[in-house]
């Protein structure tokens, strides 16, 4: 089973996935890890583009294969990186569990934004203004979608699980 959670930075996403991959044994796949460790090895002249979610595919789709579920905790703003993510659970034999992270209160979710701790080294957080300009294309089938203004990180994992078995 491929997870894959998309949303705006600052709204839960990263606790949420890492606590359902804990749960559940499943390979967990960060976007902001891998863009970063591709900054880190400064072998790009431009910024890291598509690369994050490009190696992402691939590490998603070799788990897939050898019988791996995998979750991963990505932005997926736009139609073709949400279609490539079908189309590797699609080849893989999988099944695709979308789940779209939202904070509908909005003082909380710029309040996380702009107190949030960076956990990857080098990695600047964004600012909320940053996150009110992001591009996030809505989507053409409603995913599964989690408001972390009014559902717990635990019970939101509760929620996906209940899915997956």
């Amino acid at each position: 089973m491929l997870i894959v959670f998309s949303g705006l930075p600052g709204t839960g996403k990263t606790t949420i996935a890492q606590n359902l991959a804990t749960q559940i044994g499943a390979v967990y796949l960060r976007i902001d890890t891998i863009e970063q460790a591709i900054r880190n090895a400064e072998v790009l002249a431009q910024d890291v583009g598509r690369s994050g979610y490009r190696v992402a595919n691939e590490l998603a789709r070799s788990n897939l294969r050898i019988g791996n579920r995998v979750v991963v905790d990505c932005v997926n703003p736009v139609a073709e990186s949400r279609q490539a993510w079908r189309d590797i659970a699609a080849s893989c034999g999988s099944s695709l569990l979308n789940i779209q992270v939202i904070c509908s209160d909005q003082q909380e979710h710029r309040r996380r934004v702009e107190n949030r701790q960076g956990d990857i080294a080098g990695l600047v957080p964004p600012t909320w203004q940053s996150v009110l300009e992001h591009d996030y294309e809505a989507w053409d089938n409603a995913p599964l979608t989690l408001d972390t203004a009014v559902t717990s990180a635990a019970k939101a994992v509760q929620l996906i699980t209940r899915r997956c078995t």
